[in-house]
């Protein structure tokens, strides 16, 4: 799996096995996942042909899975749990008291690690009632009449359940009952976000949710002088390259994917690249890397 935010839309791409209750979903295998932003005056005639263009123009064929949002995609909140990853937006419009209000609240739960048919299903029950819970805590509606979720999987089968009490349920619960107060907050302050924001669950000094920022970062510089760090929450992760990374025991004695050591996305050439070309795929920026340093061999 790999993401990016092109203009209006998120991707996120990979080789999955979906499900999704947004418009023309289901369950199927799919390349392509991704939450699009409408314009505020859009009309909601077509919404399956408007998904149909999004893929159209993106060179994603027919396999996609797509949701549609009057959020400001740079409102998203992307949050790293383990072999989990959720991406959240989340907006209520304000409307006369006693009205139940109307918005858009998308998820999508992605693992990296396999699932059953029937446990992608359970995902999105699970993250659609920990979404309800992080609603009634916050004293909103339970949810807004287009809310969507997408569960997706990559790898060979490993579970065929994701209840709450699962390690992938557990993990999409906590994940969502974080992101979606934060991915409100960031659509009531508006136009303050130009980008997104990156939670990683964190078990060092207690378990705790720790936001990235690459701003005033006291760990810079964490690889080399001059490094850069516009992709240091890696869009890549986990991409399983054992040239990049290696697989460790974490302290809930499971396995993470440990790519401390990797410097690939902070070398500037490399960043500037993939910021121009933000499709390009993990080879493509190792063969990019190689070629640079073979360009400045004396």
């Amino acid at each position: 799996m790999r993401y990016y935010l092109d203009s209006d839309t998120l991707f996120v791409r990979g080789a999955f096995r979906a499900a999704s209750t947004g418009v023309s979903g289901g369950i199927r295998s799919a390349s392509t996942l991704f939450n699009h932003t409408v314009p505020a005056d859009w009309s909601h005639a077509e919404p399956a042909k408007e998904i149909e263009l999004i893929a159209a123009a993106a060179g994603a064929g027919r396999d996609v899975l797509g949701l549609l949002t009057a959020v400001p995609i740079q409102n998203l909140c992307v949050l790293q749990y383990d072999f989990i990853t959720v991406f959240v937006t989340a907006g209520i419009r304000q409307e006369p008291a006693g009205a139940n209000g109307a918005g858009t609240i998308n998820i999508i739960a992605y693992s990296s690690e396999g699932m059953e048919d029937s446990a992608l299903l359970e995902t999105i029950m699970v993250a659609t009632e920990a979404k309800t819970e992080a609603m009634l805590a916050a004293g909103r509606v339970s949810g807004t009449p287009t809310d969507a979720v997408i569960a997706a999987c990559e790898g060979s089968f490993q579970h065929r359940y994701a209840g709450r009490i699962t390690e992938p349920g557990r993990r999409v619960r906590d994940a969502v009952l974080k992101g979606v107060p934060e991915a409100l907050r960031r659509y009531e302050i508006g136009s303050l976000n130009v980008e997104p924001a990156f939670f990683i669950y964190s078990r060092f000094q207690g378990e705790h949710w720790v936001e990235w920022s690459p701003h005033n970062c006291p760990y810079y510089p964490c690889h080399f002088p001059g490094q850069r760090c516009d992709f240091c929450y890696c869009p890549f992760y986990p991409c399983k390259n054992e040239e990049l990374g290696e697989w460790s025991d974490s302290l809930s004695n499971g396995r993470v994917w440990n790519c401390s050591g990797c410097t690939l996305l902070h070398e500037p050439a490399v960043a500037d690249y993939l910021k121009q070309y933000p499709e390009a795929p993990l080879a493509e920026l190792v063969r990019y890397k190689e070629k640079q340093k073979k360009c400045f061999i004396p």
